[in-house]
């Protein structure tokens, strides 16, 4: 096994799916003779040819709209957005067609589509670059989304992502594409919607997911220096919530942190919160808090340092679930 980037773990998984099933395409703007902005589908276009490897107009909704005519012929397209603030255009595509058609035809029509969307900040990216979308779609019923975190799962997860027959807003954190890990292709994945203790701890539960994951992990480090300690999960699914690890987890610790870089005004912290609450409040010593981007526009990217969540904000929410 060697060192793998998360981007170009991203990039075998397509890969395989595409030697695997041969209705399985990549289309959007820039993927083919560029291999995406981030280089993310580079050497796809070559070795599977321009039918299969589809640069495509400057037309999110465009790039969609030929994805659902696509799967009710039964393949099984994944559409790049080459940056999170781009997918506003095909919004009303994903929310009124790609999310809907497979329940409004009782269960006839799948729409086995993959709309991949870099998220996150992080990366001193100008205006419309660094968005955090995530809540927007994990609120609409019928749509699937899920977050990586790390090579391993970016490997295995967008090859499941692209076999489910539901559709999957698959979110890659743009920050840490060139993060390395090694990946055992032959091993037994995690189920693609399910979270997962990553570090164990007795203290504090922090949840995060996606861009944030890094940083949690970080913060337990740090805790455990001053003797506290952290249990982290990573929730890698927003839509369905996995919530079975978050319970045990909490009913053991007896806090929670919520850690996400969107703002935190009705974001996925607010909704893991209240499921805690609901579901653990008799085993709760503080409230459940949030850590997330403040609410504002993402910010230019001279000051984004100021704006994303943090190892010291973390730090600070566990310490105030502690003195209760």
């Amino acid at each position: 096994m060697s060192q793998t980037t998360l981007s170009k773990a991203i990039t075998n998984g397509l890969r395989a799916s595409m030697e695997d099933d041969a209705k399985v395409l990549v289309m959007g703007e820039d993927v083919g003779k560029l291999g995406g902005v981030f280089r993310v589908t580079d050497g796809l276009q070559k070795d599977f040819g321009e039918d299969r490897v589809i640069d495509t107009p400057l037309a999110e909704s465009g790039i969609l709209g030929t994805a659902v005519g696509l799967a009710m012929r039964g393949y099984r397209p994944v559409c790049e957005i080459q940056f999170d603030g781009f997918v506003y255009p095909a919004y009303d595509q994903i929310v009124s067609q790609v999310a809907k058609i497979h329940f409004r035809s009782k269960g006839k029509v799948p729409m086995p589509i993959v709309v991949r969307i870099p998220f996150g900040g992080g990366f001193g990216g100008v205006e419309h670059h660094s968005e955090s979308p995530e809540a927007q779609f994990a609120h609409t019923p019928g749509l699937k989304v899920v977050a990586c975190s790390n090579p391993v799962d970016a490997y295995f997860m967008i090859q499941q992502a692209i076999r489910a027959d539901d559709p999957v807003i698959f979110l890659e954190p743009k920050a840490r594409y060139w993060e390395k890990a090694e990946i055992d292709v032959d091993a037994t994945p995690a189920p693609l919607f399910s979270s997962r203790v990553v570090r164990e701890g007795t203290d504090a539960t922090v949840l995060a997911y996606g861009p944030t994951m890094k940083t949690a992990l970080q913060s337990a480090a740090t805790a455990e220096q001053d003797g506290v300690s952290v249990e982290v999960i990573d929730l890698r699914t927003l839509s369905p919530l996995d919530m079975r690890p978050v319970y045990e987890s909490v009913r053991k610790t007896g806090r929670a942190v919520v850690v996400h870089e969107a703002h935190t005004n009705l974001g996925i912290g607010a909704e893991v919160a209240a499921r805690i609450t609901e579901n653990c409040f008799y085993s709760l010593e503080a409230p459940v808090l949030r850590v997330g981007g403040f609410d504002t526009p993402y910010p230019a990217s001279r000051i984004e340092e100021e704006y994303l969540p943090d190892l010291d904000r973390i730090l600070d929410a566990v310490d105030r679930t502690r003195s209760y």
